[in-house]
């Protein structure tokens, strides 16, 4: 099908009867000069305005080829095409010369622009924009003001769109008004616009590699990780797309096959960020600043010890606690007060603005973790051991003991018999006086399991540079509300083959001595697992991964004017572009997460395995506390659920964000939806969740716990669970690293060697230095700078962050009714914040700050700050998995 630009319909002849209509019109017709304004931004090159691109604009803008601009009826039809409204004349953007400046920052700018526009063709529903210049520019909005008929306010345009030149274009772009409308109740003259432009982005027709300017929104297989034109150990198996390794969709690309294997795609070189998203889903020129400078100091900060490493009697590894705590102490100390401020204030650039911080970080220097603050040690307490499964950067595992010994769902005809070997005579010495009975009855027993996630792994995890072990620890809800741990099972595959079974040991607490040593491993080997498993399912599989494809099934099924889409969209910002760099440097091969994280080579393919158990419903975090067993069912409450743990920080502040989210998708849903048969003759709502099901999921398209889109019940549970995951969900799991995991002892990735056995040089060594049989067993230096670093980057908020509660333009809608409900949203969010610092500070809830004294603030809505200050911040709720 071939593309016809809009305005070109106006060059074809009317039939005769509708020429002598038209001229009759004109002796009728009032034509009215509507006065507008256009906010734009130049192309930029980071910060900087990109000053070719200006110079040759103003060249082009003098020679008569300007940026025009055609408003479109929304009452009276086109003569050429009767089934779209009419075009309005040309305006121009007036004033470009003079008033896009010379200065060289990237900045927005607001340009005028007149339109004579004839009176009876109604209030436009949309406007078509042609770029005649030779570079793209990016345009915010167009507000038409004090518009003449119905109550004379404003008309917003809302579009936050790159515009290329229009040549790059196979149809023109469109925007449409502020108003939301579900497509039965779109106007006639709009229809065949608004489907137009879903067609555009599915690019059904477009093949070959897509470029910067195409609007593509597809899918693809995570077909791109693997390098196998170097080799056979730099292939990976393309993960989505098959029984053995599913896997949810990501953006299509549509580069070019490998040599070697034409299921995988080509990669990138590493220093070419330019990869392939729809250009309106990459960062902002200040995110991507930001995320630059991050990367810069963070780099920096590696080469420094690296460098003095290389002097040292033991080249990549710490010889003493005293060799981590440098990397943190000392050099130089910037300025935290007026003068640094005023500093930063003059300086126009992110990107240098970043590398001149006044929150009191040092240069050349990582900033000390929230962990270490308080106390070097405390961190090795079991309080906070155990207070870091409830409070800590993956707090989403702990589960209730609901049967002694614990057991294991692995199949045991492939892999023997998995059950634990914790025996009662192991842990009811430790249980303050009361037996494994009275303690489940009581539910006091509750489990941190990863044995069955890492096992069908283990031995070939093992057969790399790791050395780790599949674990399982047992803990004891004390009366206080802290939990104690009981013990820890390290468990590795039989000798004689997975068939039969697993080898396992058991430890349990010990404050003295070599035993006391040897229980400080055990809980090292339990944070190993524990954070990879973070890493790769509840932060990467479990936020980013999954979050794609309704991203990409919004745009290519619900139109921007479908009120679901104006619901959803601001939690989807910068996923695509953030998930497209995880994949070109830290998931591929050989890339950050395998050289840092224990599963190595086999991390990916780990992640595809717990994919097969994931239940999009079971992501409701009520749901979600019902399955682990943490909480039952009660109700009488607001969630339905009341939690067997009390003082359980993640899950107390993350029922009260989970109802402000679903009370505000209920309200806003109920709004558009009258009934079930308003979602259920919603053609876009169907073909989104059918396309979401079957392509972005396809691959558990036949799981039965789908919903059925059939209730206004099912769209309110489906976008809160959406609303969730990607901002409350992913700040929990993602702005905790660096405050717990910048101090790598704390939550080690990797373990180089096993549990030393009594008669060995290795015991020896445990019994004569602790601290450096248990440093030689975690992650190594380098591996332990890089993974400092990039958590660094990780857990640092951009400048230009937008928060639960917050929409980065206030016309996001024409409906009062919508924005009334999302202020009561933001209200409520503000009544959390006030909740969340009194709980912190009420010292009989032990788990809020722990021994370490962190208040726990992960899910601090952080609605109230317009700061945009960003940084190590360790609160906030950001609308989207954006970093």
């Amino acid at each position: 099908m071939i593309h016809t630009h809009i305005a070109e319909i106006l060059c074809v002849k009317p039939k005769t009867k509708k020429l002598e209509d038209n001229v009759k019109n004109k002796k009728t017709k009032k034509t009215m000069k509507i006065e507008g304004e256009v906010v734009v931004m130049k192309k930029n090159l980071l910060d900087f305005k990109d000053t070719m691109a200006s110079l040759l604009d103003r060249i082009h803008e003098l020679l008569g080829r300007r940026v025009s601009l055609h408003l479109i009826s929304s009452h009276q039809p086109d003569p050429a095409n009767e089934k779209r409204g009419r075009l309005g004349k040309a305006a121009h953007l007036e004033k470009w010369v003079t008033k896009i400046k010379t200065s060289v920052t990237a900045e927005e700018t607001a340009l005028g622009v007149t339109f004579d526009w004839d009176e009876s063709m109604g209030p436009p529903a949309a406007f078509v924009i042609k770029n005649h210049h030779r570079s793209q520019f990016y345009l915010k909005s167009l507000t038409l003001r004090n518009f003449p008929g119905g109550e004379g306010g404003p008309i917003h345009f809302v579009c936050n769109s790159w515009i290329y030149p229009s040549h790059r274009y196979r149809s023109d772009r469109v925007f449409f008004s502020n108003k939301a409308c579900l497509p039965s109740e779109t106007p006639e003259l709009v229809k065949e616009l608004r489907e137009e432009e879903l067609k555009n982005l599915r690019g059904d027709e477009k093949r070959g590699e897509l470029k910067e300017w195409d609007r593509v929104y597809d899918y693809a297989y995570y077909n791109d990780l693997g390098a196998p034109d170097k080799g056979p150990d730099s292939a990976r198996p393309v993960l989505g797309g098959s029984l053995e390794f599913p896997y949810p969709r990501r953006g299509k690309t549509g580069r070019k096959p490998t040599k070697s294997d034409p299921k995988s795609e080509s990669r990138l070189a590493l220093l070419n960020l330019n990869i392939y998203v729809p250009r309106d889903e990459r960062f902002s020129h200040v995110k991507f600043s930001d995320f630059l400078a991050y990367a810069l100091k963070s780099v920096t900060q590696v080469l420094v010890p690296e460098i003095a490493s290389l002097c040292d009697k033991t080249i990549n590894e710490f010889d003493s606690f005293e060799d981590v705590f440098h990397l943190y102490d000392g050099s130089i100390k910037l300025a935290n007060g007026h003068t640094i401020s005023k500093l930063r204030d003059i300086i126009p650039w992110e990107m240098f603005r970043e590398l001149v911080r006044n929150d009191g970080e040092r240069f050349l220097k990582f900033p000390l973790p929230d962990v270490l603050k308080q106390s070097r040690s405390a961190w090795r307490t079991d309080e906070e051991f155990g207070r870091e499964m409830l409070a800590g950067l993956n707090p989403v595992v702990i589960s209730r003991l609901k049967e002694f010994p614990p057991k294991s769902n692995l199949d045991s005809e492939k892999y023997g018999n998995q059950h634990s070997s914790i025996r009662k005579e192991h842990i009811e010495p430790h249980m303050n006086g009361i037996n494994v009975q009275e303690a489940l009855e009581q539910h006091k027993l509750y489990i941190l399991d990863h044995h069955d996630a890492l096992m069908p792994y283990l031995t070939r995890i093992n057969s790399t540079n790791t050395k780790t072990y599949a674990t399982r620890t047992l803990l004891l809800l004390q009366e206080d509300g802290t939990l104690k741990p009981l013990a820890i099972e390290l468990s590795l595959s039989h000798a004689q083959g997975e068939s039969h079974g697993s080898v396992s040991k058991i430890f349990t607490p010990s404050e003295k001595g070599v035993e006391g040593s040897v229980w400080q491993l055990a809980k090292a080997y339990a944070a190993v697992n524990d954070s990879g498993y973070h890493q790769l399912i509840s932060h990467w599989l479990q936020t980013h991964a999954v979050i794609e494809p309704f991203i990409i099934a919004s745009n290519r099924q619900l139109s921007v004017v479908h009120p679901i889409y104006k619901l959803l969209h601001p939690h989807f910002r910068d996923t695509m572009n953030i998930n497209a760099l995880a994949r070109h440097v830290l998931i591929n091969s050989d890339g950050v997460l395998e050289r840092t994280v224990f599963p190595s080579r086999y991390a990916m393919e780990m992640s595809s395995s717990i994919y097969k158990s994931w239940v999009f419903t079971d992501q409701a975090l009520p749901k979600d506390l019902l399955k682990r067993g943490v909480a039952v069912e009660d109700p009488s409450s607001d969630n339905g659920v009341k939690l067997l743990i009390e003082d359980y920080p993640f899950a107390v502040d993350g029922l009260e964000i989970w109802s402000a989210i679903k009370t505000w998708v209920t309200e806003y849903c109920s709004f558009y939806y009258k009934n079930d048969r308003t979602v259920q003759t919603d053609t876009e709502i169907q073909s989104w969740w059918t396309e979401l099901r079957t392509e972005g999921h396809g691959d558990i398209q036949h799981e039965s716990w789908w919903p059925s889109m059939q209730t206004r019940d099912d769209l309110v549970e489906t976008c809160t669970i959406i609303i969730w995951i990607a901002s409350a969900l992913h700040a929990a799991v993602n702005f905790g690293q660096y405050p717990y995991a910048g101090f790598l002892p704390n939550r080690p990735t990797v373990s180089r060697r096993f549990m030393p056995e009594p008669g060995t040089k290795e015991y020896t060594e445990l019994e004569e230095n602790e601290d450096v049989a248990f440093l030689k067993t975690i992650t190594p230096q380098l591996q332990t700078l890089l993974g400092i670093s990039i958590i660094e980057i990780l857990s640092m908020h951009s400048t230009d962050e937008i928060y639960l509660g917050q929409r980065d333009s206030p016309n996001w809608t024409a409906d009062d009714e919508p924005l009334e409900a999302f202020k009561r949203f933001g209200k409520s969010l503000e009544v959390i914040e006030n909740n969340i610092i009194r709980r912190n500070n009420d010292k009989r809830l032990k788990n809020r700050t722990g021994p370490v004294n962190i208040p726990y603030t992960l899910l601090y809505p952080n609605t109230t700050d317009y700061t945009r200050e960003g940084g190590l911040t360790g609160k906030g709720i950001p609308n989207s998995v954006s970093i």
